[in-house]
Parts: structure tokens; sequence; C-alpha cells
């Protein structure tokens, strides 16, 4: 399983993030976080005091100067810019809503699509998530994964993990900027976010955490001991 991709797509507030950096350590693979790679480039680009959606030539121009590695040592792996790890910042309010206007840009992702792949072969096998993985970034992944989950529940989720940091947060408008933030995802022109036809989707509304994971290392590992030759059901 040493060369394994398996990829995990999905909506905000599916489990996507949590799920994959479980997956992996159970699979003992790799974990990449692509969802923070853009924040990355709207953290930098707000630092050099750049609005991504009024500046998206120089915000473009700023990632293609940008060196993207990562600390594979550390748990979860840490993300390093330009030789400095921002891990810090990637969860800020301002980074948060920035981020939709710097993954429209169609030049930024396709560096982005070209780092993911980069690491990818320097490491091997891994588990990677974000909303492209398994649709545009490894269309030839061993395994696909589409986590998805009731809207409701999905605002319920990123409300908790925003109030763990600290942050007061009100649930109608964590709901109401999911949803705008869905419609942008499947409606960009670059990379949108789509189930792929060969992955396994699951609905993870009325499933507990763990049994996520469970379900979807058996998945891989029916799947690397039969080959993918036969569909594996999508349900809990």
């Amino acid at each position: 399983m040493a060369n394994t991709i398996v990829t995990i797509d999905g909506p905000a507030g599916s489990g996507k993030s949590s799920v994959a950096r479980h997956l992996a350590r159970e699979l003992g693979l790799s974990y990449l976080d692509t969802g923070a790679m853009y924040r990355a480039v709207a953290a930098r680009a707000l630092d050099s005091g750049l609005d991504p959606a009024m500046q998206p030539r120089r915000v473009t121009e700023l990632t293609q100067r940008m060196t993207l590695e990562v600390d594979w040592n550390s748990d979860p792996p840490r993300l390093i810019v330009d030789g400095q790890l921002i891990a810090d910042r990637l969860r800020d309010a301002d980074v948060r809503v920035a981020v939709s206007d710097v993954a429209v840009l169609p030049e930024i992702r396709q560096v982005l699509v070209d780092a993911q792949r980069r690491l990818a072969s320097q490491r091997g096998g891994l588990v990677t998530e974000g909303r492209d993985q398994g649709s545009v970034v490894f269309p030839d992944a061993d395994v696909k994964f589409y986590l998805d989950a009731d809207p409701t529940v999905r605002a319920r989720r990123r409300a908790l993990e925003l109030q763990e940091i600290g942050e007061q947060v009100d649930e109608q408008e964590v709901y109401a900027e999911l949803l705008r933030r869905d419609q942008r995802d499947h409606q960009r022109s670059d990379g949108p976010l789509v189930c792929p036809d060969d992955a396994v989707r699951i609905d993870t509304s009325e499933m507990t955490f763990q049994q996520v994971v469970s379900r979807l290392a058996e998945i891989v590992r029916q799947r690397m001991c039969n080959g993918p030759t036969q569909p594996v059901g999508s349900g809990a």
C-alpha cells in the first residue's frame, strides 16, 4: 500500500480534513491538506497588502513565486511557505473569507495542482483531500471518495470547529456562508466541486467520526486486495 493514492473530495463541513488525517494514519500513508495550500496563498496575499478579489493578477504573481513544501515529520504534516511554518495564520477569519476569491483563479489553481502532484510524487502513497482531488489532480487515484452531509449538519460541525478555537459564531450565519461557498465551489469554471464518476460517495450526516474512518479504511483495504474491478457500496 506504500504507493497508494486515496482522494477525498466534498463540500465544506463534510469532515474531509479530520477523516483524511486519521485515515492516513490508520493506513500508514501520508496526509496532504490541499485546503491549507489555498489558505496559505490567501494569507500571503493579505499579509502583503493584496486583496485577492480586487488584485487577482498580483496575487497570481505572488503565488507563482512562492515555494511550498511540507514537514512530513509532524502530525499532522505542516505546510512550509517560503521556508516558514504558517499554520497559526491559516485559520484566521480574514484568511477564511479571502480563500474563496483565491480558489476561483485558474492560474493559482494550476500552480497548486502542480505542487500537489509534485509532493505526491516525492512522498509516494498519501491520502489527499480537497474539492478537486479525484476529478482533476489525481484522476487515476487508486481509491476515490466523495464525502457529503446535510447542510445543517455541516454548518453545525463547522460552528463547533470555530468555537473550539475560541471564536464566537452564529450557526445561522455559518449555514448561510456554507451555502454561498457551496455555490461558488460548484459553479467555478476551473476545478469545480463534483463527485467523480468512479468515487465512492458516502453521506456522513448520521455517522460518527470513527464510523466514517473505519468505513473508508475497509473500502481501501478491500480495493487494494481485490483490485478496482468491482464497485464497493457507497452507504454506511
